[in-house]
C-alpha cells in the first residue's frame, strides 16, 4: 500500500508540471508574406518576399524572436527618350537585386488573445544579386550563403504591430522602419502578414 501511494504521490509531481507546461504560452511559430520599400536616396524600390519567424517568452508578455526573409526579383518598367527626342521607348527589365533580411529582438506585447505589440531588433540585410529571371531555392540558397560580404549592412528594425489567436492558431499584422547603415541610415518601409502558432 506505501508503494502505491508513493508511485501516485511521485506520479502526481511529474503530471503537475507537464500538464502546467502544456497549458502556458510558452512560444510562436509562424510564416509571412513580407513588402520591403527599399528607398535609398531619392529612388524607391517595391519588393515582396516570403520569411519565417521563431519566438520565445521569457515573460507572459515579453518574447526573444527570430526572423529571417528573403524578398523576390522585382520587375519595372522604364521610359526613356531617344536620341532626337521625337519619340518614346518603354522596357520592361528584371532587377538582379534580391534583398535576405535576418532580425532578432525583444518583442513586448499585451496579454490576452488579441495582442499589441511592439519590437526592437537588430540584425542584416544583405543585397544578393543574382540574374537567373527564375524563383528558385537555389537563388535564396546562394544569399544565405553570402551573407557577410560586400552586400551586407547592419540592420535596425523598430516596428510593432497586432495579431489575433483563436487557439494556439492566429494571424499577425506588423510594419516598421527597416534602417541599415551603408553611408549613413537608410530608411525603409517594411511591412509583414501571415499566420503564427503558438505552442
Amino acid at each position: 500500500m506505501k508503494r502505491i501511494a508513493m508511485i501516485l504521490a511521485l506520479g502526481t509531481l511529474v503530471a503537475l508540471p507537464a500538464a502546467s507546461f502544456a497549458q502556458k504560452d510558452h512560444g510562436e511559430v509562424g510564416a509571412y508574406a513580407d513588402y520591403f520599400r527599399l528607398s535609398p536616396g531619392n529612388t524607391a524600390t517595391n519588393y515582396v518576399g516570403v520569411g519565417g519567424r521563431l519566438a520565445f517568452n521569457v515573460r507572459p508578455t515579453v518574447a526573444l524572436e527570430a526572423e529571417m526573409n528573403y524578398d523576390f526579383a522585382r520587375n519595372y518598367t522604364t521610359t526613356y527618350t531617344t536620341g532626337n527626342g521625337a519619340g518614346a521607348t518603354t522596357s520592361f527589365v528584371t532587377s538582379s537585386v534580391r534583398p535576405l533580411t535576418g532580425l532578432f529582438g525583444p518583442k513586448f506585447e499585451t496579454p490576452g488573445a488579441f495582442k499589441v505589440f511592439v519590437t526592437g531588433k537588430v540584425g542584416f540585410v544583405d543585397f544578393s544579386v543574382n540574374n537567373s529571371g527564375n524563383v528558385t531555392t537555389t537563388g535564396a540558397t546562394n544569399a544565405v550563403a553570402g551573407v557577410g560580404g560586400s552586400g551586407t549592412h547592419l540592420a535596425l528594425y523598430p516596428g510593432g504591430g497586432i495579431e489575433g489567436f483563436v487557439g494556439p492558431i492566429g494571424l499577425r499584422a506588423e510594419a516598421g522602419d527597416e534602417v541599415y547603415l551603408n553611408n549613413g541610415a537608410n530608411n525603409n518601409l517594411r511591412i509583414t502578414f501571415g499566420p503564427q502558432i503558438r505552442f
